[in-house]
């Protein structure tokens, strides 16, 4: 019958919705990359100056007076590396769709490509990961400076998969809080979020040596930045306490697809609505 749609005209429909997705992503990612070249200081700033007093108080000075082991610098890098790369997305994403829906209004021209909504929400996650591991890539040095430390290609080769990850999680959890949230009301839940994330991410300490206060380390399996930090330490502490890394990878896996999903169904609410 005439009015029938062939299989060979399913598949180049199919394909050109896919060309169209693909065009639209690259154009939405490729604006938001040319802007941040001009603003790398302040992205940084806003990212790393954090990490860094953390590192130079609880990795340096502490050890220096004696408070704390002097093994304990290797166990504070990596998780110090996995704040820095997962809130750095998450910052960035979650405060970038909150300025751009209502204070600069450029996604009204974003959401005017011929292209699915869900692209410009995949390309804002894209670039909030990118800032996050621009971050947790700057910060590795000034590590290494603060701290007397060092990590060998090898660990640096595995590190880098894991930071990429890591700033995907942080950006598909910048998404969702993003769109979820009124705008007035984004810097208090962004500073709600932020502490216990922060605290409870087994950033200062590896996970498994919480046996002994067991509803905190309840509380810190909850967080997918505990699952961040100790998956970097897996590959750049092996002998030191962590979770398994399988383990870790499932989970911060698991949360990009969860966070990205509802992410994704926040935004096209809000630019529909």
């Amino acid at each position: 019958m005439s009015g029938q749609v062939t299989e060979p005209e399913q598949r180049a429909g199919g394909g050109r919705r896919l060309v169209r997705a693909w065009h639209g992503f690259r154009a939405a990612l490729w604006r938001d990359l040319f802007v941040m070249v001009r603003e790398v200081p302040r992205v940084l700033a806003q990212t790393v100056v954090q990490p860094f007093f953390m590192l130079l108080v609880m990795g340096h000075v502490l050890i220096q007076i004696g408070y704390v082991r002097e093994d304990y610098a290797a166990i504070l890098l990596p998780g110090i590396l996995a704040l820095t790369t997962f809130l750095g997305a998450l910052q960035n994403t979650a405060l970038g769709l909150v300025f751009d829906f209502s204070v600069t209004r450029e996604l009204e021209d974003r959401l005017l490509l011929p292209a699915p909504l869900y692209t410009v929400a995949l390309a804002k996650m894209a670039f909030g990961a990118l800032r996050g591991v621009l971050s947790g890539v700057v910060i590795v040095p000034i590590g290494f400076l603060v701290l007397d430390l060092w990590w060998t290609p090898g660990q640096m080769l595995a590190a880098l998969p894991l930071v990429v990850l890591g700033a995907c999680c942080g950006a598909a959890a910048g998404l969702w809080l993003g769109t979820a949230v009124e705008s007035r009301n984004i810097a208090v839940w962004f500073a709600i979020a932020v502490t216990p994330l922060t605290f409870t991410g087994a950033i200062q300490f590896p996970w498994p040596m919480l046996s002994d206060t067991l509803w905190f380390q309840m509380l810190c399996a909850l967080n997918p930045l505990t699952y961040l930090s100790e998956s970097l330490r897996a590959v750049t502490v092996p002998a030191a306490p962590h979770i398994p890394l399988p383990i870790g990878l499932t989970v911060l896996v698991f949360s990009v697809v969860v966070a990205g999903a509802l992410g994704i169904r926040g935004f096209r609410a809000r630019a529909l609505g």
